[in-house]
Formats: C-alpha cells, structure tokens, sequence
C-alpha cells in the first residue's frame, strides 16, 4: 500500500513537473525569451507567508551555512526540473523489487 502511495505520488509530481514546463514554454514564446519559473517563486505562492519562516528555521535548527550557499543556489534551480526529479526519484524508491532469478538458495 506504501509503495502505490509513493508511486502516485511520484506520477502527480512527474504530471506537475510537464504541466509547469509547458506553462513556462508558453511564457518563454510569448516574450521571445527563455523564462523559467524559479521554484523560491513557487514556495512562495504555495506557501505565502510559510515561506519566509524557512530561512530563519533552517539557520537556527539545522546550520547557517545550509541555508545560504546551499538552499539558495537550489531555491533558483526551475520548478520543472525540481518537479521530475523529485517524481521520477519517487518513482525509482515505488517500483516493485526486481525477482532474483538464477540465484542458488540450497547449498
């Protein structure tokens, strides 16, 4: 039952993850320019004031040095990306284990 969940969840995220990159697609052919929807913008409207809770949360309870060279740097990274790579990631942890076949049991 486990697994279905993490695997439905990694098909939602997989599904989010092509619906923002043909939105962003769209922005991108509409002003001429390669745009991209950066997931701190993304947080930021999901979360709306949650969101500026995380960085002192992040300093205080874990390291100050996560937050800004780290979480930073990744909070730029598009939404799309973060989207597939979190789906198929979930995915991968989902899928049923590969039968062992060949191997001798009895000695």
């Amino acid at each position: 039952m486990l697994r279905f969940l993490v695997r439905l969840l990694g098909y939602l995220s997989v599904a989010a993850g092509f619906v923002v990159l043909v939105l962003d697609g769209a922005r991108s052919i509409a002003n001429s320019t390669l745009l991209f929807t950066p997931l701190s913008e993304t947080l930021t409207t999901l979360l709306r004031e949650r969101y500026a809770l995380i960085q002192p949360m992040v300093a205080r309870n874990i390291h100050p040095l996560l937050w800004d060279p780290v979480l930073i740097n990744l909070l730029k990274a598009p939404t799309a990306l973060a989207c597939f790579v979190l789906g198929f990631l979930l995915l991968w942890l989902g899928a049923r284990p590969k039968p062992k076949i060949g191997i001798v049991t009895r000695r």
